[in-house]
């Protein structure tokens, strides 16, 4: 096998799968080693081929899966100028080329002689895997079954050619890499240095799901539908009392725009000075992205905001037009202000600058959105809604009537404590 000599996909070589089949490939015949050893060897790339189906939502030949997951995931010059503008033309298409005639080689191989020479039956079981419906924790459903449709349509091309150009297809379709297959990340900072980080387990949470607000959240959608389109579009603050379903409207932006290429990094407040090591990573990718900063506040004695100030405006370099910055609170102005700070005598002269200097983070978000606590009214809404969609049988003046005890005692009105209600009730009624 020609593994070797791949240019562009060489991290393939970095997959101990792929290196160790590459190897029984060549070795297998081979009677100066082992042949315990070599069958071993053989059951344990079966064992992770396994790995990879239930874990993937992987289904047919798990090995033409393998493939085409670690070519969907190569970060490659050809990949990334591939999802951007297609098939990129000059030297960097014919390399791409050469790679694709090496890892077709790997795709039509036939397991059968390496099997009877090695007197093993076991490849059966992982070319024609059916998975478990619930299986597939790191992919979405619709991300796995996409990539099982490449590698079947990868194995049925008749030329390296045809191969590339459905490879193509995808990356522009999709893209490449986590940013392609993933809606949502975080940072990751460590000896290594910053980096993204996938989140593979994401609540399925949607603008429908969130009973009211019509208001707020038709223009927290306005506001994004802008920006996935292109247009011009402004940094969020999502504010107001706690427990009214912030949280769960930037869930629902994950979800609603993922399929319009649409990303969500979550960022926390002590890694702020990454920010700019971020925004590099991911201005020149083919997607857009909204840095998100969940329940953003500070204290006097906090420093982090300067950080955000200067990347949401104010730096010399430009904010990316693919990004955009959203967060919540419970406070509309987001540095914490005290009676001291409009006094007329203290010991800064200048109150004005200081109050000033407190508010401009806020005045940076050019669109602000206020989550109001629910009337009881609203609440009553809420509650019953929500029971109806969880199949609660409760009688509805009751349930009312518990769901009022139950707010007393657990932080008052709020869509989040009508939801806590109902889980309640579930796990009684269960």
């Amino acid at each position: 096998m020609r593994e070797q000599e791949l240019i562009l996909y060489r991290n393939f070589l970095d997959e101990d799968t792929f290196t160790n089949i590459a190897w029984l490939m060549e070795h297998y015949e081979d009677e100066f080693y082992n042949k315990e050893d070599k069958i071993s060897l053989y059951f344990e790339c079966i064992h992770s081929l396994v790995e990879l189906g239930a874990s993937h939502g992987f289904q047919g030949n798990l090995w033409h899966c393998y493939l085409a997951n670690l070519l969907v995931n190569s970060e490659n010059s050809y990949s990334m100028a591939a999802e951007v503008r297609g098939e990129p033309v000059g030297s960097l298409n014919d390399v791409a080329l050469c790679d694709i005639q090496v890892i077709r080689e790997f795709y039509e191989y036939d397991f059968s002689r390496m099997e009877a020479a090695l007197g093993v039956k076991a490849f059966a079981m992982v070319s024609n895997y059916v998975s478990d419906e619930k299986a597939g924790k790191i992919y979405n459903t619709r991300i796995s079954k996409r990539i099982v449709e490449l590698a079947q349509t990868l194995a049925g091309v008749k030329t390296a050619r045809e191969m590339k150009d459905s490879l193509t297809q995808f990356y522009k379709e999709y893209g490449v890499g986590r940013f392609g297959l993933h809606k949502s990340f975080r940072i990751v900072h460590d000896e290594r240095g910053v980096y993204i980080e996938p989140i593979l387990n994401i609540a399925h949470v949607h603008f429908d799901d969130i009973v009211g607000y019509e208001v707020p959240k038709q223009k927290l959608i306005d506001n994004t539908n802008a920006f996935v389109s292109g247009k011009r579009a402004n940094n969020c603050l999502l504010f107001g009392d706690a427990g009214t379903g912030k949280s769960s409207c930037i869930k629902a932006v994950a979800n609603e725009y993922y399929d319009k290429g649409l990303r969500i990094i979550e960022v926390y407040k002590h890694q702020f000075q990454d920010l700019n090591a971020v925004i590099s990573q991911i201005k020149n990718r083919n997607y857009k992205f909204i840095i998100y900063m969940d329940d953003l506040s500070f204290e006097d004695f906090e420093i982090e905001y300067k950080y955000l100030k200067a990347v949401i405006e104010g730096g010399m370099e430009k904010r990316p037009a693919n990004v955009l910055i959203y967060a919540t609170s419970n406070r509309r102005h987001l540095i914490r202000e005290s009676v001291s700070d409009r006094a007329e005598i203290r010991e800064d002269m200048h109150t004005g600058d200081t109050v000033q200097e407190k508010l401009s983070l806020a005045y940076r978000f050019g669109v602000t959105i206020y989550f109001g606590k629910p009337s009881p009214m609203e609440f009553k809404n809420i509650v019953t809604t929500l029971a109806k969609r969880a199949g609660v049988t409760m009688p509805e003046e009751q349930l009312l009537l518990e769901a009022n005890k139950w707010e007393l005692s657990h932080g008052g009105i709020s869509g989040r404590t009508a939801s806590q209600f109902i889980d309640y009730v579930l796990g009684m009624q269960e």
